[in-house]
């Protein structure tokens, strides 16, 4: 019985390795997957949502237990990312994971399970493991997963080139973010001080105003004087004239 556990051991051994191989010399689009260092029947992937998906801009991260038996018996699939379509941490039910080894076929490869579970992810038909959401929440989570994923070391050490592309959009948002905040508030004090200097205007301008009234006024009482005085001496001149 030991015999034949440490065949079928390096069986599974051996066909992962070859896996690996093609996945790296033929990368699956939108996926990219590894073994751990220390265990090579523990792979981890990450799925990047395609474009104009709900997922676009996501970055998933989950992992494949396999057997000692592969590739004669399927992986289970995890997925651990908050993603709006599979529950986290938990088996899911796929054709292709180990909750169906009666469709299971010994001849597909890593990348023929990361295919079709980014295939059923797009999906969305119900199954165990799987989650109704709105396609709001998906495109919020889908913008969350770079942070989640940041927050787990395991992610970091397995996948540095990616969390480091992360680390720079974030970043980056947060500058765009600090610069459209800084705009705001310079445009709100640029229109605080164009009300104060109308408000510093007006009365001036009451005041020109009421300068130019005072001064009319002034200008008409002295003509009316004036016809008064004219008046009254033309009367006395014809008095003293009869």
């Amino acid at each position: 019985m030991a015999t034949i556990s440490k065949r079928v051991n390096t069986t599974a051994t051996a066909r992962l390795k070859q896996d690996y191989m093609r996945i790296i010399k033929d990368p699956v689009p939108y996926v990219q997957a590894l073994p751990l260092p220390s265990n090579i029947l523990e792979w981890h992937y990450i799925v990047q949502g395609p474009e104009n998906s709900p997922y676009e801009g996501g970055i998933y991260h989950g992992k494949l237990i396999f057997p000692r038996e592969f590739p004669f018996k399927p992986p289970s699939i995890y997925m651990i990312t908050p993603n709006g379509r599979f529950k986290c941490n938990t088996r899911l039910c796929l054709s292709i994971s180990d909750f169906h080894p009666d469709t299971w076929n010994p001849a597909w490869s890593v990348s023929t399970i990361l295919t079709g579970l980014l295939s059923f992810m797009l999906e969305s038909s119900p199954t165990l493991g799987s989650i109704e959401t709105s396609v709001y929440t998906k495109r919020q989570l889908a913008a969350q997963s770079g942070q989640f994923n940041l927050n787990s070391k395991l992610f970091c050490e397995l996948f540095p080139e990616i969390a480091e592309d992360i680390r720079k959009e974030i970043q980056q948002r947060e500058e765009e973010m600090k610069q459209s905040t800084n705009s705001t508030v310079a445009r709100t004090a640029s229109s605080e001080s164009n009300s104060s200097n109308r408000g510093e205007q007006a009365p001036i301008i009451l005041r020109r105003n009421q300068g130019f009234l005072g001064s009319a006024l002034t200008n008409i009482f002295v003509i009316i004087g004036l016809a008064a005085f004219a008046f009254t001496v033309k009367y006395v001149l014809r008095n003293v004239v009869d």
